[in-house]
């Protein structure tokens, strides 16, 4: 089952995908916050065969949820209301510094700034996929949204 990564920002939202067998995640693209975003996140599911769809929850470093996480909340309810398939939140706590330390051989920051999104998505998704929250969901069993 391929899942599809969303790390939802105010003006950015990375989107990373996983291989079919949901092993695997990689970044995909970066979509604008503002603009269609739930139809291009629809039309992503679609295209992929998505089975599943993880939104990076960004918590506080003692793990709870903050004015970020509310934001993020709202956006995700919308998408989940677009699409057919399950939703569900992962911790994406550093990821996006995660990918800022990964990416930093990129050439200039303006560049940087737009690919360390997908990157971030794709962090958290090899976390998510690493912890078996794909198998989880797929069977039922288990808590899978790692919040």
């Amino acid at each position: 089952m391929r899942v599809l990564a969303l790390d939802i920002g105010e003006r950015r939202v990375g989107v990373a995908i996983s291989d079919p067998g949901g092993t695997i995640a990689s970044p995909l693209e970066v979509l604008d916050a503002t603009a269609n975003l739930t139809d291009r996140v629809a039309e992503l599911v679609a295209e992929y065969d998505v089975g599943l769809v993880v939104v990076g929850l960004p918590l506080t470093l003692r793990g709870e949820e903050g004015p970020q996480a509310e934001c993020v909340r709202v956006v995700a309810d919308r998408i989940a209301d677009r699409i057919s398939v399950p939703l569900v939140y992962h911790d994406e706590r550093l990821s996006s510094a995660e990918a800022n330390r990964v990416m930093k051989g990129a050439s200039s920051s303006r560049q940087r700034r737009g690919t360390v999104d997908k990157v971030a998505a794709a962090i958290f998704l090899q976390s998510f996929l690493d912890g078996g929250g794909a198998r989880m969901s797929e069977t039922g069993n288990g808590r899978a949204d790692g919040t």
